[in-house]
């Protein structure tokens, strides 16, 4: 390969790095409202309802969205590695948190949801082959301390591991299991077709329990709370994971994962504008730390390069 060549491969990494970093940001603000929205939705109607309701409410979209454009089917292959999709983030994640969220607040959800960014790079590691260097962990680490010192000093931590704690712990790791295995599946069927093949291959699960849940509990809710269970379905289940995937797919699903550190301080935002909780000037520094260390990771590279990303 000569000079030129390298020179291009070299400009066309750092362009798909920087597309991911830009999808994964718009992903990042997207996810960022979905623990305010389900304390929210969850106050009136069944976790059950909101966990599973949404899911069938996405995959309706996502039916209509494949089929307006054609998609093929995926292949026996990709067929399994979507179940793994499915589980984490179509079913364990909206569940686990649905549960915790009814008796905890969305900034304690937030204390333990900081995990997730690690926890996603542990499974880039090992279901999507990447080998992010030393200078990754640190900075990761380094994110989430700045985080978990901003989210205990702004009392957001309280008491001893309760059983929300375990459901959101729960969810942490079936959701970095499914970013990871959606990250590297988006490389071969794109962001929106795997989370729209994922969702459709839910809808023997999650249409019983929502039908099952709405019949135990029937669902009556005020407007607000409605709006929060529509977010939830159309954006937090739907389009924000059309960025959120293919930003993993292009930029690297450890690199571009680590952009989660500052969710927890979006989240907290968004809890004080739709719960009321005061933000204090602690959270100005807590996103500059945090933001010091994204940029820090985003410095870093990976020494095992995604492949070409497929089709959106």
């Amino acid at each position: 390969m000569n000079g030129n060549s390298s020179a291009t491969v070299r400009t066309t990494v750092t362009a798909d790095r920087t597309v991911g970093l830009a999808l994964g940001a718009l992903g990042v603000l997207a996810f960022s409202m979905s623990l305010p929205a389900t304390r929210v939705a969850v106050q009136q109607l069944d976790p059950w309802f909101v966990a599973f309701g949404r899911a069938v409410g996405a995959a309706l979209l996502a039916w209509a969205y494949l089929r307006s454009t054609g998609a093929p089917r995926p292949t026996p292959g990709q067929w399994r590695r979507l179940t793994v999709v499915a589980l984490g983030v179509v079913v364990g994640f909206p569940l686990f948190t649905s549960l915790a969220l009814s008796t905890q607040t969305s900034a304690h959800g937030a204390v333990v949801i900081t995990a997730l960014p690690a926890m996603t790079a542990v499974f880039a590691v090992l279901r999507a082959g990447e080998r992010p260097p030393p200078l990754f962990w640190a900075a990761s680490a380094g994110g989430l301390l700045a985080v978990l010192i901003f989210l205990g000093a702004s009392g957001a931590v309280r008491g001893a591991l309760a059983p929300p704690d375990l459901f959101l712990l729960a969810a942490v790791v079936l959701c970095g299991l499914g970013y990871a295995e959606g990250g590297a599946l988006a490389r071969e069927l794109g962001g929106a077709r795997t989370i729209c093949w994922a969702l459709l291959l839910s809808l023997p699960v999650t249409v019983p329990v929502m039908v099952v849940a709405a019949v135990a509990a029937p669902p009556r809710a005020d407007p607000v709370a409605w709006s929060a269970f529509g977010y939830l379905t159309v954006v937090s289940m739907f389009l924000g994971f059309f960025a959120w995937y293919a930003g993993l797919a292009r930029g690297g699903i450890a690199q571009v994962g680590q952009i989660q550190l500052a969710q927890p301080v979006l989240t907290l935002a968004w809890s004080a504008l739709l719960l009321g909780e005061a933000v204090t000037p602690a959270s100005i520094a807590a996103a500059v730390a945090v933001l010091a260390c994204v940029v820090l990771i985003q410095r870093t590279r990976d020494r095992a390069p995604a492949p070409a990303v497929g089709k959106a």
